[in-house]
């Protein structure tokens, strides 16, 4: 049996650390701030309650094969994309729906689509049998086939993909949207970003009742449940190491925790710049340039709005030049798309009666904004503008606006400038060059959204598994689980 830290309680720590416990191992997690879940956080003012992570589930299952009986509800659209020229694309999970609704858009493309979503079907397939279903240059899954390289479409981006199947802009657009969801530009991003569909189209995208945020609860109960030693509050300073192996954690306080295993829930550049310095991995990951961050206006809005669907966009008027601003001017979009999140529209507890909690996000370089052009105070208005100016006018229902910018976000976690996602998947090979899951030491190990498979929910998950399957490979528990 093996001693474990876990440093940081994000979900993908949680998760490792959760089945690593169950296998039989002494499992002791250490979170810096005074509550477990990482990004899966929220704010709350005046009644009002506001996610500042993922706003959406997908492939629950991954929570629910853990022990996590939550009921979750099922929004009426995945979303509602808005086009600059006033046109709209809602989007309901049943892919047939979904066909019609591109072709009432644009005549013609719902074959198109229906082909587009038979690609992302095979994509995902094969990325399940291989990208995420273990570390990176492993031995081959069974079940993995020769096929599957093509079937991830190697060599094309995102955007290629898109021009692909769409003749239409404004459905490339949606395409390219999926980008987003790892932090990066459409136009350099992987094609294999396209397999988002066939999971939202064909297991939906999900809420959960109360806010995302009491899926970090409910794995806080089960980590409790299986004998893991939880301290908040509690930052690592060192990652101690002899030789060629870690020996165990450094606290801020000067204690010394000895482990054979320790599990690095952290962004990958505070790992080798602060615990465990190494220049060479660093250089490797500053070589990658960092994912976007993120712009978050959360506001009280009175009164409610006809017809607002749980998960809104609104498209910019110039994609191109919206990402060219972002990871080539690094400076905030002037006109930027806008994602619209109302949980209220499912959930009356999230707002006072009669009101609605509007999170609106907008892609922003992983940039302090004080070297932005203009002052978060006027970029926030700036948006408020450009939502208006398409048909989203909140002018004399604010109550509140609260402002979270990139510096917010790396203050809390850490993240490199206030990146989301670590690195960005910047070209086609992208996916590839992320820190993978062994670190550089025997015991080390990587796990978040800075590490394979990748940022979001489902991904940190399946890198909990990863990394649980990895120790428990190296480090085989003696007698009975937990």
């Amino acid at each position: 049996m093996a001693e474990v830290v876990v440093v940081g309680g994000g979900v993908g720590g949680m998760v490792a650390a959760l089945l690593l416990a169950r296998e039989g191992h002494g499992v002791r997690l250490y979170e810096r701030l005074s509550r477990l879940g990482g990004k899966l956080a929220e704010h709350r003012r005046d009644g009002f309650a506001f996610s500042l992570g993922p706003s959406l589930l997908t492939l629950p299952e991954l929570f629910t094969e853990l022990g996590i009986t939550r009921s979750f509800v099922e929004p009426a659209l995945l979303c509602d994309y808005r086009f600059t020229d006033g046109s709209r694309l809602p989007a309901p999970r049943d892919p047939s729906r979904m066909a019609a609704e591109v072709d009432r858009l644009a005549p013609g493309e719902g074959q198109r689509w229906r082909a587009f979503h038979s690609w992302a079907r095979g994509c995902m397939d094969a990325s399940r049998r291989t990208f995420f279903s273990g570390p990176l240059f492993g031995r081959p899954t069974p079940g993995t086939r020769a096929s599957d390289v093509l079937a991830v479409a190697p060599g094309r981006t995102l955007a290629g993909l898109a021009r692909k199947y769409f003749r239409d802009p404004r459905l490339r657009q949606y395409v390219g949207r999926y980008a987003t969801y790892a932090g990066s530009n459409p136009y350099r991003a992987p094609a294999a970003l396209g397999c988002v569909p066939a999971i939202e189209h064909d297991q939906g995208g999900w809420y959960v009742p109360g806010g995302l945020p009491r899926l970090a609860d409910d794995l806080a109960a089960l980590l409790k449940e299986a004998g893991v030693e939880v301290f908040l509050s509690s930052q690592v300073d060192t990652i101690v190491s002899d030789g060629d192996r870690v020996r165990g954690v450094r606290l801020a306080d000067g204690e010394t925790v000895r482990a054979d295993v320790v599990v690095a829930n952290t962004d990958a550049t505070a790992l080798y710049a602060r615990l465990l310095p190494n220049r060479r991995r660093l250089r490797r990951i500053a070589g990658l340039g960092p994912s976007s961050s993120a712009f978050l206006l959360l506001a009280g809005v009175e009164g409610r709005t006809e017809g607002l669907a749980h998960h809104t966009v609104v498209f910019s008027a110039d994609y191109r030049a919206e990402f060219d601003d972002i990871f080539e001017r690094r400076r905030p979009p002037l006109d930027p798309t806008v994602y619209v999140g109302c949980s209220a529209v499912d959930d009356a507890s999230q707002a006072p009666d009669g009101m609605e909690n509007w999170t609106m996000l907008v892609n922003v370089p992983a940039h302090d904004p004080s070297r932005w052009p203009l002052t978060p105070e006027a970029y926030r208005d700036l948006v408020l503008e450009r939502l208006a100016d398409r048909g989203h006018d909140l002018s004399g229902r604010l109550r509140f606006v609260d402002l979270f910018t990139p510096s917010d976000l790396r203050e809390r976690y850490g993240g490199w400038n206030g990146a989301i996602y670590g690195t960005a998947y910047d070209g086609v090979m992208a996916p590839l060059r992320r820190p993978g899951n062994r670190g550089p030491r025997r015991g080390l190990y990587l796990v978040g959204g800075s590490a394979h498979p990748g940022g979001g929910l489902p991904l940190v998950a399946m890198g909990g598994r990863i990394v649980a399957s990895l120790v428990s490979a190296d480090f085989p528990a003696q007698g009975r689980a937990r």
